[in-house]
């Protein structure tokens, strides 16, 4: 039986004595795309940052990979987060002075990995070739949301979490920018979860799911 991808077990946060969410249980396994919906409030982002170890739980534990994060220091999940994880950030989060295909490729210079050929092809994938040279400045939201998916998917993560990468996008990109997620969950054999308010988004998924300040539900 294969390993799951990302197993969470009994997860809380809490906002000094207000409980966001507790009781989070969840397995992803390799290969799968979970779409994740809730009302606006809930703790979905919240939820990503901490199985990214950027954000720290009450309760509860994290497994990616096998290890768990919340015990491992900040340089281990640091280490984990470039080898294992693709984040597709809300706020975007690109660095202002690097150009576009520097911002993309940033995650396999890391790595000690460049690839300008692979940076390209993304890039291409997303819509925006022949942009690389430019700067986040010169792009508009949709766009820049496009660099951000791209960034994510260059090093061939294990994890993908995506907070939202359809939200500036309209209709058409939008299902091109779900279909370029896709494939990379189907060709590399990731797992992926997805946190959406589209229920066009949703419908591209593996599983809904929905989460509640009580735990994890059926969508």
């Amino acid at each position: 039986m294969t390993a799951p991808a990302l197993q969470l077990r009994g997860l809380a946060r809490r906002y000094g004595d207000v409980p966001v969410f507790t009781g989070v249980d969840l397995d992803l396994a390799p290969g799968e795309f979970v779409a994740l919906l809730g009302e606006s409030g809930v703790g979905k982002s919240t939820l990503l940052n901490i199985i990214a170890g950027l954000d720290e739980a009450d309760a509860g534990s994290v497994l990616l990979a096998g290890q768990d994060v919340r015990a491992l220091p900040e340089p281990g999940r640091a280490k984990l987060r470039r080898e294992r994880l693709g984040f597709v950030f809300q706020a975007f989060h690109l660095l202002p002075h690097l150009s576009v295909a520097e911002n993309v490729a940033l995650p396999l210079l890391l790595l000690g990995k460049p690839d300008d050929a692979r940076v390209a092809a993304l890039l291409q994938a997303v819509g925006l070739g022949g942009l690389g040279a430019r700067s986040p400045a010169q792009l508009s939201g949709g766009q820049l949301q496009r660099v951000a998916l791209a960034r994510a998917l260059v090093h061939a993560p294990a994890l993908i979490l995506a907070d939202e990468p359809t939200g500036n996008l309209d209709p058409a990109t939008a299902e091109r920018m779900l279909d370029v997620l896709v494939a990379q969950v189907r060709r590399a054999g990731a797992a992926c979860l997805l946190v959406t308010h589209s229920h066009a988004a949703a419908a591209r998924a593996d599983r809904v799911l929905r989460l509640t300040a009580t735990g994890i539900l059926a969508g």
